[in-house]
C-alpha cells in the first residue's frame, strides 16, 4: 500500500505507539535509577559509572548506522521494518534483565557489557520503528500527530516507570527490588505490544534504500536542513540529558528523598501528557520548528531559576517541574516529525528512501547527548565533592544547581538560534512530495 494524506485511524495510532509504553517504563530506571544504584549501592563510584556509560554509548557509533543501512536495504515478505522490531525485543529484555537484576559485587566490565547489549537492542527496535513512523504518512501535520501519539504512550510509560518504583519504595522496598519489579513489568508488556504492532500496522510502499556510498555521502553533506536539525537536536539532547541524569541527585541533595523524587517526576510527565495536544495545536499555526523554539525558550526561562533554589524548597522545585513538564511534549514529538520532513528532501534528490539511515544518525545524536550529559556531569560532581547521601558544601550544591539548571539554558538557546529560521517549511515539504515517485 501507499501512504495517503488521510488521518490514520486511532486504532492504527494506538497499535503503532503502544510499544513506546514499556520502552519508556524501562528507560526511566535505566536513566535515573540505575546510575546511582551502581555508583552508590553497588559501590562503583560516580566517575566509574559515568565513564562506563559514556564508553558504552560509543559502540552506537558503529551499530546505529549499520542497523539503519540494513533496515533500509533488506526487504522481506514481512516488510523492511518489522523483522528488526521483532529482533530487538529479546535483546532488550536480556540486557535490562542483567542490569536490573545485577548482583552485589559486580564490576565495571559487567556494567559495560550489559549496557552495550541493552543499547544494541534499543537500536535494533527503536530505529526501524521511528523510520516506520516517518513512512506512515507524507503529510506535514499528520506526521506530528503520529509522533505525538507515540510520545503520549511513552509519557504514560514514563509515569509508570516512576510510579511503580516510587510506590514500592514508599512501602520500604529497596532499589534492587524496585528494579526487579520493573524488569518483570517489561517482560510482561513488551512482547504483547510488539505483537500488536507487527500484526496491525501496515508498512507503506517506499523507494529502495540502496544508494551508492559516494552519492549518499554527498547528498547528506549537502542537505542543509538535515545538518541544522541534527546539530540542534544534539544540543537540545545534551540540555535535556543533564537534568534527566541529575534529577535524583538534585532531589536527594537539595529537596528531599526518593519518595518526593517520584512525586515530582510524575508531576513533570503528567504535565507533559497534558501539554502535548497544546503544542500539536500550536504547530498547526506556527509551524513545527517555530513551535519547538517557543517551547525551548519557555523551558530556558524556567530553568534559569533553578540555581536560586535553596535546600528544602520543595514547592519552588514543584513549580519548576510543572512548567518544564508542560513543554516536554514539544521536545518529544516535533523534532521527530521534522526529521521525517528532512528525509523527504533526501528522497526527492536521491530517488531512494533512507529513513533508517537518517534515524540512525539522529539515534546516535540522542545517545551521544545522554552519554555526554552523564559523562560530563558525574565526574564534575565527584570533583566538586558532592555526596547525595550526606552533607554537602555550598560549592558542591552550587555546582549541582548550575549543571542541572544553568548550563542547559545556554545549550537550549543555542539550539533555538539554529532552528528559528529552519529552511524547510510546510509549503517546502509539500513541494518535495511531488518529486517523490513511490513503487506500485
Amino acid at each position: 500500500m501507499n501512504a495517503s494524506d488521510a488521518p490514520l485511524p486511532l486504532r492504527i495510532l494506538a497499535a503503532f505507539g503502544a510499544i513506546g509504553l514499556p520502552m519508556a517504563a524501562m528507560a526511566v530506571p535505566l536513566l535515573i535509577y540505575l546510575p546511582p544504584y551502581f555508583s552508590d549501592e553497588l559501590g562503583l563510584g560516580l566517575t566509574v559509572v559515568g565513564t562506563v556509560l559514556l564508553v558504552a554509548r560509543l559502540f552506537d557509533v558503529v551499530t546505529d548506522p549499520v542497523v539503519g543501512l540494513l533496515s533500509d536495504r533488506i526487504r522481506t515478505r514481512w516488510g523492511r521494518r518489522r523483522p528488526w522490531v521483532l529482533a530487538g525485543v529479546p535483546l532488550i529484555l536480556m540486557g535490562t534483565g542483567f542490569l536490573f537484576l545485577a548482583p552485589v559485587g559486580v564490576g565495571w566490565a559487567y556494567l559495560l557489557f550489559w549496557s552495550v547489549v541493552t543499547a544494541l537492542g534499543w537500536t535494533v527496535l527503536s530505529l526501524p520503528h521511528n523510520a516506520w513512523a516517518a513512512e506512515l504518512s507524507p503529510d506535514y501535520h499528520e506526521r506530528a500527530r503520529i509522533y505525538g501519539a507515540s510520545q503520549a504512550f511513552a509519557i504514560v510509560g514514563t509515569i509508570l516507570g516512576v510510579a511503580i518504583p516510587g510506590i514500592m519504595q514508599s512501602f520500604g522496598a529497596s532499589r534492587a527490588t524496585a528494579l526487579a519489579v520493573m524488569f518483570g513489568f517489561a517482560l510482561a508488556t513488551l512482547p504483547v505490544t510488539a505483537i500488536w504492532l507487527l500484526r496491525k500496522v501496515p508498512e507503506p510502499n517506499q523507494p529502495d534504500g540502496d544508494v551508492p556510498w559516494a552519492k549518499g555521502l554527498r547528498l547528506l553533506s549537502e542537505n542543509r536542513p538535515f545538518r541544522r536539525l541534527l546539530a540542534a537536536y544534539l544540543l537540545n539532547g545534551i540540555a535535556n540529558g543533564l537534568p534527566a541524569s541529575l534529577f535524583l541527585l538534585f532531589v536527594q541533595a537539595l529537596i528531599g528523598d526518593d519518595q518526593e523524587a517520584g512525586i515530582l517526576l510524575m508531576v513533570y510527565f503528567g504535565a507533559g501528557f497534558l501539554g502535548l495536544p497544546l503544542w500539536l495545536g500550536i504547530a498547526r499555526r506556527l509551524g513545527k520548528h517555530r513551535t519547538w523554539c517557543v517551547a525551548m525558550i519557555v523551558t530556558s526561562l524556567v530553568f534559569a531559576t533553578v540555581p536560586f533554589i535553596e535546600p528544602g524548597q520543595f514547592w519552588f522545585f514543584f513549580a519548576v517541574c510543572v512548567l518544564t513538564g508542560l513543554t516536554v511534549g514539544a521536545d518529544l514529538a516535533l523534532p521527530a516529525a521534522m526529521q521525517a520532513d528532512v528525509i523527504d528532501l533526501d528522497t526527492a534528490q536521491s530517488g531512494n528512501s533512507r529513513a533508517g539511515l537518517f534515524f540512525a544518525l539522529w539515534g546516535m545524536a540522542t545517545k551521544a547527548a545522554l552519554a555526554l550529559a552523564v559523562g560530563i556531569a558525574y565526574p564534575v560532581l565527584d570533583w566538586a565533592g558532592l555526596d547525595a547521601q550526606g552533607d554537602n558544601t555550598p560549592f558542591a550544591l552550587t555546582t549541582l544547581a548550575l549543571l542541572y539548571g544553568g548550563l542547559p539554558v545556554l545549550i537550549k538557546l543555542s539550539a533555538v538560534w539554529l532552528m528559528w529560521n529552519f529552511p524547510l517549511t510546510e509549503s517546502d515539504q509539500r513541494a518535495l512530495r511531488q518529486k517523490i515517485v513511490l513503487p506500485v
